[in-house]
């Protein structure tokens, strides 16, 4: 069967080149997603598709994100993202499906330099302890720069093409995959837990002890608002009404009754459903001077809701 490696595979840049660079020197590959609502699994199998002797899947990190954002011993980067800590956790799943499946190596698309907090030689060592995996991972892009043990680059260093890039840009990597005709996914955007706008909306989520994975997603959608006794969200499109019901769950969504508006959704121990109500009326453009009802998915109806004033509505936005 020949060298079987596992790896993460976002189906961004790196980690399409990473998966390539092996697959061109005869490795099998097993090509692994983990999903949460921060990084959904998106177009990933799609990327995947086009690597050589690779099999895809995808694996739930929900659970595992949302106990490490709760406390995480590197830290936070700039915004809510436990980046050393969410990638050790990472990788000791590959060792773990390395272990339990008999594969032979685990490696990532990392480039050392390319991210200050967690892409530096310190961290990329201190992922790999607290994984338990010291010298156990490969890194095809910057391999010559953090190569793997001396036992895993024997086999490998005759015929291998692996790279040494570094640092923040990523021209090389573009050069490489456009003159092999690979596709990725922009190299923009990625975990939603560098976004600093979301990582302020997580932030009030966890301060009022509303955090978990199913606020986490609809917390991606729409306007944010406190409320007395809650917070609620309120669309500002149908791309976000939609949104905002797909991951409300067994949550109660709710709608104006008697004309077009936004969906909303309300969290809390005791959310005022009245001012939400006030609030959904206001975007709904209900004139000062009349009221609107409200009507929930779960039965729920509110009467006689007049539209909050725009002043009073910025007031309460989480910006």
């Amino acid at each position: 069967m020949g060298v079987v490696a596992v790896g993460a595979f976002s189906g961004g840049l790196d980690s399409v080149l990473a998966a390539w660079l092996l697959a061109e020197q005869g490795l099998s590959l097993e090509l692994v997603t983990f999903q949460s609502p921060f990084f959904p699994v998106s177009d990933a199998p799609g990327m995947a598709a086009q690597i050589p002797n690779a099999r895809w899947r995808s694996v739930d990190f929900t659970d595992h994100i949302m106990e490490i954002l709760r406390c995480p011993a590197s830290g936070f980067g700039g915004n809510m993202n436990p980046c050393i800590d969410c990638h050790a956790r990472m990788f000791m799943l590959l060792g773990e499906i390395a272990s339990r499946e008999g594969l032979d190596l685990i490696f990532t698309g990392e480039v050392l330099g390319q991210r200050p907090m967690s892409q530096n030689s310190g961290s990329l060592r201190r992922v790999e302890r607290l994984a338990g995996l010291q010298g156990r991972v490969l890194r095809p892009l910057s391999a010559l720069l953090l190569p793997p043990t001396e036992a895993e680059r024997e086999g490998l260093v005759q015929r291998r093409m692996l790279l040494d890039i570094s640092g923040r840009g990523r021209k090389r990597q573009i050069a490489l995959a456009e003159e092999n005709g690979l596709r990725y996914k922009p190299p923009a955007g990625g975990c939603l837990l560098t976004d600093p706008g979301y990582s302020r909306r997580l932030g009030v989520l966890m301060e009022r002890g509303l955090l978990d994975a199913r606020s986490a997603a609809v917390a991606r959608y729409g306007r944010m608002l406190l409320i007395p006794g809650g917070i609620c969200f309120v669309g500002r499109s149908h791309g976000d009404n939609m949104g905002l019901e797909e991951s409300a769950g067994g949550l109660e969504t709710f709608r104006m009754a008697n004309r077009p508006g936004p969906l909303a959704v309300a969290l809390g121990r005791a959310p005022e459903l009245g001012a939400m109500a006030s609030v959904m009326a206001l975007y709904a453009k209900v004139p000062a001077d009349e009221s609107a009802s409200v009507i929930g998915s779960l039965g729920t109806q509110i009467d006689g809701a007049h539209p909050l004033s725009r002043k009073e509505a910025d007031s309460l936005l989480v910006r």
